[in-house]
């Protein structure tokens, strides 16, 4: 399974073509998610799964998934190679994936 075929990722992808047009860089994009899935060990459906539940009036964030993911991406952007824009720019993007899947991210995001 390639990283696109995730449910979550077609769902980021969707949104940005609604939000921008065509995005010319998705397959840096999915590189660059790809990185970050492998550095926390989980699949992009189960990042998204493990930061929401089910309830009765429709899905939940789960705050403290969010946080611990929050500061999964900051790890990510330190680790990430080359200079502190593309840190920034590769830790956004990570950003972008939560927030078009529901779950609103920011950098420094305390609850």
């Amino acid at each position: 399974m390639t990283i696109s075929d995730y449910e979550t990722v077609r769902q980021w992808a969707r949104g940005l073509r609604e939000q921008w047009g065509d995005e010319p860089d998705m397959e840096q994009r999915y590189a660059v998610l790809q990185m970050f899935a492998e550095q926390v060990g989980k699949d992009p459906d189960a990042i998204i799964a493990e930061c929401t539940r089910e309830v009765d009036s429709g899905k939940r964030i789960r705050i403290k998934a969010r946080r611990d993911y929050t500061e999964q991406i900051e790890v990510f952007q330190d680790s990430f190679e080359g200079n502190s824009r593309q840190q920034a720019k590769a830790a956004n993007l990570v950003r972008s994936f939560f927030i078009h899947n529901g779950i609103f991210m920011q950098a420094g995001l305390g609850d």
